[in-house]
């Protein structure tokens, strides 16, 4: 290794992209998200204690979603978790089962991959040699708890220990002209195993390739995600980037990620799912999102990936073609046709032409008019909660600050009783403008566009 420079594994990239913002998720989904994030934390502490809670991430939880997504609706899989203050101290239906420990096992691993790879760069405390010594302890846990949790599962956990151990020498060969692929290739690998498992925990085995080619994309958009958003916070620190290193532009860049984009729609249409709902959600619409938000492009609303020339690089579809505008993602059922059906209320359709004395929409007694539905007592909006006093609004918002509900959950304001978001909450839902789903790719789904609720 050149000294002054640090060579960024790949690994460490693997889980963090995917953190979509509440208000685009919906009730429905919301509540499936958090059952699964829930049940990914909860697998760690069940089957190795306390302290592996900390590597609960977002994007690990898409291998329990995968999984929950091809199987039909089971007994026993989701249980009642107790308060927590992540949830506002309220208890919730989390997800458990195979799915989440094979989300934990993975975590676990990759986790531990990122630790080593940390105390090898001697980054930050992890210079000094007691405190080395203890993160490569934990490291050696971690990796022997994943490798135990993973063989319960029949999921070998040495393919992600192979990834990450061949990431290194890959990147110290790597240089001007080397194509930033091969150099994606282990993270690649390593998401392509264990989203291909998920079919085998689901008894789909049939699912088993097109999983396998959405988690390679996915692992090739992860690295590349982290590489641009990092490239000029590595410039100033002479770590080693794979874009700065290899030359690649960040045009070619989001090229690729654009085409890995279309390359996860196109292989979750190959899969078969019995509610793909939320693995929709996430893997198409928030997956854009978050390539829009690396880029600083806004909304990626633009236009559909043309297919055929303009196909992801390696795809090819196994007896599929892309159904393009007037197909359904998933074939009939509940992906197809209209979103909404037809009728006088179907989006676009304007309201019934008034008759004489009809008053307008708006007006007395119309729909939102004074009188009318959604106004007062007749129905629709419910009416607004009294505002606390002075002492009682001082009890409530200490009670809120103390199980962290502030920060981590939205509540009712303590006085107001107006709804607020968490602190936290890194809404990115306001810099879209698009309408609808027109250019998502997903050929009017029904989770919704990820711009509604905006």
């Amino acid at each position: 290794m050149p000294a002054g420079h640090t060579y960024d594994t790949g690994e460490a990239h693997l889980f963090g992209i995917v953190r979509p913002c509440t208000h685009r998720l919906g009730e429905r989904f919301k509540a499936e998200w958090t059952a699964h994030l829930c049940g990914l934390c909860l697998a760690l502490r069940g089957d190795h204690g306390q302290f592996a809670r900390v590597v609960t991430n977002y994007d690990g939880l898409l291998v329990s979603v995968l999984t929950e997504a091809q199987s039909a609706p089971a007994a026993g899989s989701r249980r009642t978790a107790g308060p927590c203050p992540l949830r506002g101290m309220r208890r919730a239906a989390v997800a458990d089962g195979e799915g989440a420990r094979l989300a934990a096992a993975v975590s676990l691993v990759l986790a531990s991959a990122k630790v080593r790879d940390h105390v090898a760069d001697r980054d930050g405390l992890l210079a000094r040699a007691p405190i080395a010594a203890a993160a490569r302890k934990v490291a050696r846990g971690w990796d022997r708890a994943g490798a135990r949790t993973g063989a319960s599962l029949g999921f070998d956990t040495a393919v992600l220990v192979d990834a990450v151990d061949r990431q290194g020498g890959i990147e110290a060969l790597a240089g001007p002209g080397t194509p930033v692929l091969a150099v994606t290739e282990p993270t690649e690998t390593a998401t392509a195993a264990a989203f291909a498992h998920t079919a085998v925990l689901a008894g789909r085995p049939g699912n088993t390739a097109p999983l396998a080619e959405a988690g390679r994309y996915f692992g090739r958009l992860a690295h590349l995600l982290d590489a641009v958003e990092d490239q000029a916070a590595d410039a100033a620190a002479g770590a080693w980037n794979p874009l700065t290193a290899t030359g690649t532009s960040r045009t070619e860049a989001r090229r690729l990620c654009d085409d890995a984009l279309h390359g996860i729609r196109l292989a979750l249409r190959e899969a078969e799912f019995t509610d793909a709902g939320l693995a929709h959600r996430l893997l198409v619409h928030e997956l854009r999102a978050s390539v829009d938000r690396a880029f600083g492009s806004g909304c990626g609303h633009t236009g559909a990936h043309p297919a055929g020339p303009g196909a992801p690089q390696g795809y090819a579809p196994r007896g599929h073609g892309d159904p393009g505008a007037g197909g359904a993602p998933y074939g009939g059922g509940p992906y197809g046709g209209a979103p909404y059906g037809g009728g006088p209320y179907a989006p676009g359709a304007p309201y019934p032409p008034a008759g004489p004395g009809t008053p307008p929409p708006m007006g007395p007694g119309g729909p939102g008019g004074p009188g009318g539905p959604g106004w007062g007592g007749g129905g629709g909006l419910p009416p607004q909660k009294p505002r606390r006093g002075l002492l009682a609004g001082c009890a409530v918002a200490v009670g809120l600050f103390c199980t962290c509900q502030l920060c981590c959950t939205d509540h009712e304001g303590p006085w107001s009783r107006k709804k607020r978001d968490a602190w936290c909450d890194d809404c990115d839902c306001g810099n879209c403008d698009c309408g609808g789903c027109d250019g998502c790719g997903c050929d009017g789904c029904d989770c919704c566009c990820p711009c509604d609720g905006c």
